[in-house]
């Protein structure tokens, strides 16, 4: 008991941790006092996903600051989302003296009672009335947290409920973690629900990038240097960053061109990150383009402007794909 005691008050810190800004007394006090109506409701020998329930839903809290963006009283709504209503732990509640908590609860739990209906083909049909029970749009942005966290311990879920619970997630929560903005959230939901719908296909391209990795770091070296050169001569702000295209981006890309692994030439990009005052903003991403096209031949049917034309879901970026003089590929995206 000690022992959990002591975990709890460890999630509980981390929790406090992903908060942005500095965390206020109220806001300390507030989690001390959710954390203890969770205690008293949750038992402490219930487990879900290989974990005592005061731990997982703390979790999820964590998650709904960090992975998702949202402040403490979100937080707390989803550490006592399992509660029921006809107890003693909701009546509890009240002392928080945020009403929002309850009412976010509430919208929780009407999403949960959708989980398990067939809505094979009908995805944009689920998706419009997941949003259409939500009178508070955090209730979605939790249940993707709640989704995600799902999805990260999957293998803890009995075997029958595995494969029906990672289709649910590729087919309705990835797309709607894309429409809301959250990109990486989408790329992880589909990574790990591809891992078990297509394993063959998943491993394969994991196993590929592994073989790969000591090339690629060092192509990333080689082709960042000049550009960090320029931009620190030119006195320009920034930060520069490489990711690698996800393994279920890869393979879509393998199927929809026909190609091989090693035809995918824009595995991994380049994420140049510009500081730069509101009003200079554009200007500064144009600044940066015109220095990477300099250095590196664009290819210009893979130029994208969608700075002067943002996505629907408001991502705003310049991406482009140049090529080295070694005839490597390399895909660039040019931001604030």
């Amino acid at each position: 008991m000690a022992e959990l005691a002591a975990q709890i008050r460890s999630r509980q810190n981390l929790v406090l941790k992903a908060l942005p800004g500095p965390v206020s007394e109220a806001d300390r006090k507030m989690l001390v006092q959710a954390v203890e109506i969770a205690r008293s409701y949750y038992s402490a020998d219930s487990k879900f996903l290989g974990e005592p329930l005061p731990l997982h839903y703390l979790e999820l809290a964590r998650l709904t600051v960090s992975a998702i963006g949202l402040n403490l009283p979100a937080a707390v709504s989803a550490l006592l989302s399992g509660i029921r209503e006809d107890t003693e732990a909701w009546a509890r509640i009240d002392t928080l003296g945020d009403p929002s908590i309850k009412e976010v609860i509430k919208g929780l739990s009407r999403v949960t009672a959708l989980k398990g209906r067939d809505f094979t083909g009908q995805a944009e049909n689920f998706r419009k009335l997941l949003l259409s029970l939500a009178d508070d749009g955090r209730v979605i942005l939790i249940a993707l947290a709640d989704r995600l966290l799902v999805m990260r311990r999957l293998d803890w879920l009995p075997e029958k409920e595995r494969l029906p619970v990672a289709s649910e997630t590729y087919f309705l929560f990835a797309p709607l973690a894309h429409r809301l903005g959250y990109y990486n959230i989408k790329s992880e939901m589909e990574d790990l629900a591809m891992k078990l719908m297509e394993p063959e296909e998943y491993f394969e391209i994991e196993a590929r990038l592994k073989q790969t990795t000591t090339s690629r770091n060092r192509l990333i070296r080689e082709f960042s240097q000049p550009v960090t050169e320029k931009l620190d001569s030119m006195g320009i702000r920034y930060e520069l960053k490489s990711r690698t295209k996800s393994i279920h981006s890869i393979w879509q890309k393998m199927k929809r061109q026909g190609v091989a692994f090693e035809e995918v030439y824009d595995i991994f990009a380049i994420r140049i990150i510009i500081d730069a005052d509101t009003v200079n903003e554009k200007s500064s991403c144009w600044q940066v383009y015109s220095v990477v096209t300099d250095l590196y031949q664009p290819d210009p049917s893979r130029m994208r402007d969608w700075i002067s034309v943002p996505k629907t879901n408001g991502y705003e970026s310049l991406h482009t794909t140049v090529v080295t003089p070694a005839g490597r590929w390399v895909e660039v995206q040019i931001r604030t």
